[in-house]
């Protein structure tokens, strides 16, 4: 069967954003093309590393001799995005992961896969809607378009709970019960 592809070359926005409150919160990773909007669920950890693994390609697109790519160090201003998600349908939540650098088009390539069920039965035939037909997300981001989703990405995982100084541990809104290490 066929994987449905969806597809963004040249997006009109790609962000990290949530949903809930610290501690519950749910991420996901939202493109919009046009009227086209999908929204992909991520772990907050994914979230984080794929911020920090796009500034690690962008970074190195800037040492490289003659580089004819104009990587910004820096989140260009016009392309700061701090709006809400947009009506958020989730398509399907992330498992597998890819990034690479395309120096045709000088874009930052991102893939998205959804988690699979290894116990799922092979033979399952496929809901009138297509509800089991494979698909996976492709986005193809300009570099400042990167450099902006990375910051942001950034600053969404950094709005979680904060730390407990003494133990290490979020602390609920509801209170925390630090337990300190044995020394």
């Amino acid at each position: 069967m066929p994987t449905r592809v969806h597809e963004f070359a040249w997006p009109d926005r790609v962000v990290v954003g949530t949903i809930g409150l610290p501690g519950a919160r749910t991420f996901y990773l939202q493109v919009r093309a046009g009227t086209q909007i999908v929204s992909v669920a991520l772990e907050k950890e994914q979230s984080a590393l794929l911020a920090e693994k796009i500034d690690e390609i962008l970074d190195q697109l800037i040492t490289v001799e003659g580089n004819p790519f104009s990587v910004p160090t820096s989140t260009p201003i016009e392309l700061v995005d701090n709006d809400q998600l947009e009506a958020v349908q989730e398509q399907f939540r992330s498992g597998a992961m890819s990034l690479g650098w395309d120096p045709t088009t000088a874009q930052v390539v991102l893939e998205a896969y959804p988690i699979t069920d290894v116990d799922a039965d092979d033979d399952a035939s496929p809901d009138e809607d297509g509800a089991n037909e494979p698909e996976m997300l492709l986005v193809r981001m300009p570099v400042g378009t990167a450099r902006a989703f990375a910051k942001r990405t950034r600053e969404i995982v950094g709005a979680g709970r904060p730390t407990c100084p003494l133990c290490g541990y979020p602390i609920d809104a509801d209170g925390h019960i630090c337990t300190l290490p044995e020394v």
